[in-house]
């Protein structure tokens, strides 16, 4: 019975033959992750989707929900959050709040500066996208043993936190 090769060990197999000079075990974790990445954006996008969202306006609204009352935040704060540039977020807010999502009102603490709030309406939504997502999550999980998530999970923070300086809560 021939041997299953998945995508990344046939590069892999075809690196080797080509350039024996180095070594392409890298490209195995690297190169896995990086598909494995496009799949899970793939599967979590369709959650987002069913309740009228995309990626970034989940995220918008996620971030403004998990503020805790009032559900607020400054449009550069969220943009820290969501990890887009402010030109972004902009686009984002005006889509949501055309919908009735979020509200926008100058800062009584910075005259110049604005606040995004969630509306009711925005918070019922979020709670049942976010409901569906972790659900959506748990399925996507439960192709790895508990013990293999746990483990995954620390091996992921360990390199992670090579990349990105600590934030304080």
């Amino acid at each position: 019975m021939p041997e299953y090769l998945d995508h990344v060990a046939r590069i892999q197999r075809a690196w080797e033959r080509e350039r024996p000079d180095l070594d392409v075990r890298p490209q195995g974790v690297i190169g896995r992750l990086h598909r494995l990445a496009g799949h899970l954006t793939e599967q979590l996008t369709v959650v987002y989707r069913r309740h009228g969202l995309g990626e970034g306006e989940f995220d918008v609204l996620a971030s403004l929900r998990r503020a805790g009352a009032p559900f607020e935040r400054a449009p550069g704060e969220l943009a820290g959050h969501t990890m887009v540039t402010t030109g972004a977020m902009t686009k984002r807010l005006d889509r949501l709040e055309r919908d009735g999502l979020v509200t926008r009102r100058p800062s009584a603490v910075d005259g110049r500066g604005r606040v995004v709030a969630l509306t009711p309406a925005g918070r019922r939504l979020i709670d049942r996208a976010f409901t569906d997502h972790m659900a959506n999550e748990r399925r996507l999980l439960d192709r790895l043993t508990p013990h293999e998530a746990d483990e995954l999970e620390r091996l992921l923070a360990k390199w992670l936190g090579g990349f990105e300086t600590p934030q304080p809560e």
